[in-house]
């Protein structure tokens, strides 16, 4: 094709587009940047393209037709920039325009994966009936360990373990069943809650352990309920979470105030099985403890084991959280770094 030919059709189409941007019912800075974008974007902008071509011409052809194109291009360049200035105006001067007006607050940011993955499981159990439970993170001995079957020798009281207020009696929560043994002693079955919140142990921070974390826990307590009841609910949520392809692991687990215990493993979803630092090289999670309420448990409640039995879970949260959202370091998810996007 003829270049002056191609020059000229190009300056036509622009030309086109700057009268329909004028005149159109949709004239506006967002139709403006269109063309700029179009004609001069620096990949596929009509003129661009038109500039790369130059080197390819013959010497003669290059002094001919480079000083063109650069007046065309400088031309509108300056003309879409003119016509911006114009619009802009034309919309302050209008009276409708309340220029005092606040604009609408500008959305940034997520929830922290943690209230994401909470809020999706509470949406899941209280889909199954189940209602959702809180209590105080500063709790009594009593509840965070008596009540649940677990004397005052047993080594999960030793200081090394728990951090305390106030030695003996009072201290920060070591996990979510301290909620468990309020709700058992202050309502009747049947009991199907669950209990989201924070946790806190003297431990070494690493990759899977923290000083604070998440727990879930799940209480159910009805006539008849058996440890298919429990199985079936872990397997269920976990399917929910993750996906139908996730391969749990049950096996036998000793915990106080629960009898017979079950530990339940998630096969590791950053190497699939075969072995990883998340994983420790084991290639399974640890993600939770479960098992059937113990008969001393009850009792210590208030509920009669003679006639009503029960299952509790308590799930490590930010290892669930850890493994949806592919974190490898539980130190991310609270070192309080902040990363921004624009």
């Amino acid at each position: 094709m003829d270049l002056n030919k191609k020059i000229e059709d190009i300056k036509k189409e622009l030309e086109n587009d700057l009268q329909n941007a004028k005149n159109g019912s949709n004239a506006n800075n967002s139709t403006l940047d269109e063309i700029y974008v179009k004609y001069f974007s620096k990949k596929h902008g009509v003129i661009t393209e038109l500039i790369k071509e130059l080197p390819k011409l013959s010497s003669d052809e290059r002094k001919e037709f480079g000083p063109i194109i650069n007046d065309l291009q400088d031309e509108y360049k300056n003309r879409i920039g003119h016509e911006k200035i114009l619009q802009e105006k034309e919309q302050y001067e209008d009276p409708t325009i309340d220029l005092t007006m606040p604009l609408p607050p500008k959305e940034s940011g997520y929830l922290h994966p943690t209230t994401q993955v909470i809020r999706e499981m509470n949406k899941f159990f209280r889909y199954h009936g189940f209602s959702v439970f809180e209590g105080p993170e500063v709790e009594t001995a009593e509840f965070n360990f008596r009540k649940l079957n677990l004397p005052e020798d047993h080594p999960a009281t030793d200081l090394q373990d728990t951090l305390f207020v106030t030695q003996p009696e009072i201290l920060l929560r070591t996990h979510t069943s301290s909620v468990e043994s309020r709700v058992l002693t202050n309502y009747r079955p049947p009991i199907r809650v669950v209990i989201p919140g924070k946790c806190f142990r003297n431990e070494t921070p690493n990759k899977t352990n923290s000083s604070f974390f998440y727990q879930y826990q799940g209480v159910v307590v009805d006539k008849g309920i058996t440890m298919k009841h429990l199985k079936a609910t872990l397997e269920l949520v976990h399917k929910f979470l993750f996906g139908e392809d996730t391969i749990l692991r049950f096996r036998y687990k000793y915990y106080p105030e629960v009898s017979p215990g079950m530990g339940v493993d998630m096969q590791c979803k950053f190497c699939k099985g075969v072995g990883c630092d998340v994983c420790k090289q084991r290639g399974w999670i640890e993600m939770l403890g479960s098992g059937m309420i113990h008969y001393n448990t009850l009792k210590s409640c208030g509920i009669d084991p003679e006639v009503y039995s029960g299952f509790a879970f308590g799930m490590g949260l930010d290892r669930h959280v850890m493994q949806k959202f592919g974190i490898s370091d539980i130190r991310k998810l609270y070192g309080g770094g902040l990363v921004y996007k624009y």
